[in-house]
Order: structure tokens, then C-alpha cells, then sequence
């Protein structure tokens, strides 16, 4: 499983990457709350960009991929 920091630190200043459930090695309800706070106030070193993508699972639906931007350290 990566985490969060491993995945930003590999990208540059102002790269624009696609942050998904699977990558982190989460479900996609672990990751939607998660992605639902970094949509609200931005993650550790970067920041959501258009629109999450849900998927449906039992009628319900969660994030399980976002695009972002790396911000400045």
C-alpha cells in the first residue's frame, strides 16, 4: 500500500496527477472519506481539480478517483 506522501513527493511543483483508491490500496468507501476532505480543504501538498469521479456500489455513491495539482511546499 503507498501512502499519500509517496505518491506527491514522486510528482513536480504544479504536475498535475490522478490520485485513485486502489493506488493508495483502499476501498472505494475508505478513500471517498478521505477524498471528501481533501475536496473540502486540499490535501498534504496538493489540490483537487474539477470534478472527483464517483463509482456506485449498492445505490450509493463514493469517490474513488481524483485529479490534483501539487502545490508549492
Amino acid at each position: 500500500m503507498a501512502k499519500i506522501d509517496d505518491v506527491v513527493l514522486r510528482q513536480k511543483e504544479g504536475a498535475r496527477f490522478v490520485i485513485t483508491a486502489p493506488m493508495l490500496g483502499l476501498n472505494e468507501q475508505q478513500f471517498d472519506l478521505l477524498a471528501s476532505g481533501w475536496v473540502e480543504e486540499g490535501g498534504p501538498g496538493f489540490e483537487v481539480v474539477g470534478v472527483p469521479h464517483r463509482t456506485c456500489i449498492d445505490g450509493e455513491f463514493f469517490i474513488n478517483r481524483i485529479t490534483v495539482v501539487k502545490s508549492s511546499p
